[in-house]
């Protein structure tokens, strides 16, 4: 029997992370991987974890070890419900959603709303996850290029107005225009860059004039070390046609696997009935612990520590870039005011994918930036991640590939 000529068009079109993949590369002796976006281990705050532990076991083990409901618990999304109202946003009990960390909240996005054919709109970069959940669902990607102020919504307006003109009236026109924007606004991954207040503004605006819906990721937002907080995308919209997706895994643990959605109430039901297919509900044990948590306002002071201690490993990883890469045209970073990662351009013709197992060779390792783009490109890039290895790997590996980059410039010298 042929096995893969029974799998679906949709399994047809799954592949493994480039970045889970790497992470078996990196068990490499003596190897300093800046490759998956690993939190730095000294942040888990294990036991004030272990309290709440025996405290859920001890006083509500009916709940947490049994099948919950698949919103969520209700003291959980209350306790979140309050966390974002401080941030601006406002949602009730109806508009939420706890799902196993943010990568579910992908998959249910692409399962809720792409149909085969249909055309998503990314960043471009984009994060690597996102452009793998909704590739399994024969989606196409319209990616729009940034520059420092976030997503060109410049090329995106002149893009929505010829896709207008050509996708008819009615059903032929919800039929033909993309079904959303995604966007990483605060501290992008890959990039790093913060999207302006302005082009978030205008985000909304272009969404309301093409009726576009908008999926923002906000995995990092907390964890900002330089700059001006600016406000979510959703806190500026009046229409109800953001989606936000949140996660615990950069400000608590990703060990927990947990996350969650806010939308409209029936954008809400539709994930529910499609996680109830999925998984029947998230974790009780994990939602009860992290209930503990928040409720003994930990989480607060967790993300302040997040801060210090991401807040110097970046400025380490700067500082080694400059004393140790060449000074060459073309080669140049990203200052991201916070986040976990650093983008690298690399001279013209210079290509990440070529001299990626030299790196390892060499004992350092990153991601390819290639990886990033949907439709292709971006080989003359790499992404770096600092919140993992230590401050003497950052250094030691950083030297390590800035000799590498040098030996690939004087060979095309």
């Amino acid at each position: 029997m042929e096995i893969k000529s029974r799998f679906s068009i949709s399994a047809r079109r799954m592949s493994r992370s480039i970045i889970r993949e790497l992470l078996k590369i990196t068990d490499k002796p003596g190897l300093i991987s800046f490759a998956g976006g690993l939190p730095y281990p000294g942040t888990f705050p294990a036991q004030e974890l272990k309290e709440i532990c025996v405290e859920v076991i001890s006083e509500s083990p009916q709940i947490a070890l049994q099948y919950g409901s698949t919103e969520g618990v209700l003291d959980l999304r209350e306790l979140l419900i309050a966390f974002l109202k401080d941030m601006g946003l406002e949602v009730t009990s109806e508009e939420i959603v706890i799902t196993t960390a943010s990568q579910q909240s992908l998959d249910l996005v692409g399962k809720i709303f792409i149909d085969f054919g249909d055309t998503v709109i990314t960043e471009n970069p984009s994060y690597l996850g996102a452009v793998s959940a909704f590739k399994s669902y024969s989606v196409h990607f319209l990616p729009i290029d940034m520059d420092e102020q976030g997503l060109r919504t410049d090329l995106l307006n002149k893009n929505l107005k010829e896709l207008k003109s050509s996708a008819g009236n009615g059903n032929e026109y919800y039929q033909n225009m993309p079904k959303f924007i995604y966007t990483i606004p605060d501290f992008q991954n890959p990039t790093g860059i913060t999207m302006s207040l302005k082009r978030r503004q205008e985000l909304i605006d272009i969404a309301e004039e093409f009726d576009l819906l908008i999926v923002e990721d906000v995995p990092y937002r907390w964890l900002r070390y330089t700059g001006e907080t600016l406000p979510m995308i959703s806190s500026l919209d009046k229409g109800r046609r953001v989606i936000n997706l949140f996660t615990f895994s950069k400000i608590l643990s990703p060990g927990m696997r947990l996350g969650w959605i806010t939308a409209d109430k029936c954008i809400i039901d539709k994930f529910v009935q499609a996680k109830q297919a999925a998984d029947l509900c998230t974790s009780p044990f994990n939602q009860k612990i992290v209930e503990g948590f928040i409720r003994r306002k930990l989480l607060e002071s967790r993300i302040a520590l997040n801060i210090r201690i991401y807040r110097h490993k970046q400025q380490v990883m700067l500082e080694a870039l400059e004393e140790y890469m060449p000074k060459s045209p073309g080669m140049n970073w990203v200052i991201p005011q916070g986040g976990l990662f650093l983008w690298i351009m690399l001279p013209e013709g210079m290509d990440s994918d070529e001299m990626f197992n030299e790196a390892i060779e060499r004992n350092v390792a990153y991601v390819k930036g290639s990886a990033f783009f949907p439709n292709g490109g971006g080989h003359n890039s790499m992404r770096l991640n600092f919140s993992f290895p230590s401050e003497e790997e950052i250094r030691e590996g950083i030297r390590r590939l800035s000799g590498l980059i040098k030996s690939r410039i004087r060979g095309t010298a």
